[in-house]
């Protein structure tokens, strides 16, 4: 019998029926329609698939989608400016720069150019650095739909170690901090990580968020663990060995339709609570 199905597309469909209700509430009571505005700068087709996935994903709960599309040779100080833009614009609530940038654009100083209370995606070093700290902030949004999803699935997270394989800003680190936050014992490991299959080996939860295919063996994972795979790649596999471990772990999120939709369904949660507050 195989492990429980962490399952993020049923849950995400769940969220998305709930934020309906709430922007339709929104708009009832005559306040501005809740908008994310994304900005993609060239045409790397993955990004332009994910920010087509975004907003779509607004407009099937009411939300509106504005997109920004910048020419490839948009050089940093015009990306800072639109930034600055869209932060005076009081229409708009949640602002995504989608990643990754040209290699010309200086990518940190325009994350941090946006205003901290719009900062949906989790992406400005003070939202991390609140978050770290316990301090109320929108949290990257990948770390918290998997917060989001384990605790939907009621799997324990408090005293229990943790081990997150993999240390982006945008993933492994807020991942860290968040379950660290809610009484886990966390280490961090990456791929240069010696003795990693063991530190693995020891967890009662793994995160794998390395972004190398199947980087984390199904021999590593101890069994009863839970199993949280981060990673989506082109041939349709994560970060984990997932198929040679899901019928001896207890829990683990199928890839796809495990963390992906939890992504974009917190995202949408956090620019509907912007809204919900400036209408407050």
């Amino acid at each position: 019998m195989g492990g429980l199905v962490l399952n993020g597309e049923a849950l995400s469909k769940r969220i998305e029926a709930s934020l309906a209700r709430r922007v339709a509430r929104i708009r009832s009571a005559g306040g501005r329609t809740p908008t994310l505005a994304t900005i993609l700068v060239g045409e790397d087709p993955a990004s332009v698939t994910y920010v087509r996935m975004k907003g779509n994903a607004c407009r099937r709960v009411g939300m509106q989608a504005r997109k920004l599309l910048l020419p490839e040779e948009t050089m940093t100080e015009a990306l800072l400016a639109e930034i600055d833009r869209l932060n005076a614009d009081p229409d708009v609530h949640g602002i995504l720069l989608q990643h990754p940038v040209p290699e010309r654009i200086d990518e940190r100083a325009c994350f941090d150019r946006i205003a901290v209370e719009k900062d949906v995606d989790g992406v400005t070093c003070l939202g991390f650095g609140r978050i770290a700290l316990g301090v109320p902030a929108y949290g990257s949004a990948t770390p918290a739909g998997i917060v989001t999803l384990l605790e939907h699935y009621r799997i324990p997270i408090a005293g229990r170690h943790a081990v997150v394989v993999g240390r982006s800003p945008i993933l492994g680190k807020p991942m860290a901090a968040m379950l660290l936050n809610r009484d886990a014992t966390v280490t961090v490991c990456h791929s240069r990580t010696r003795g990693l299959a063991g530190l693995v080996g020891q967890a009662d939860l793994v995160v794998g968020a390395v972004g190398i295919p199947e980087f984390i063996r199904a021999e590593w994972i101890r069994d009863g663990a839970v199993v949280v795979d981060a990673g989506y790649h082109p041939d349709g596999v994560g970060d984990v060995e997932l198929r040679a471990v899901v019928d001896r772990c207890a829990a683990y999120t199928p890839v796809p339709g495990g963390v992906g939709p939890m992504t974009i369904a917190t995202l949408l949660a956090q620019t509907v609570a912007v809204a919900e507050g400036s209408a407050s």
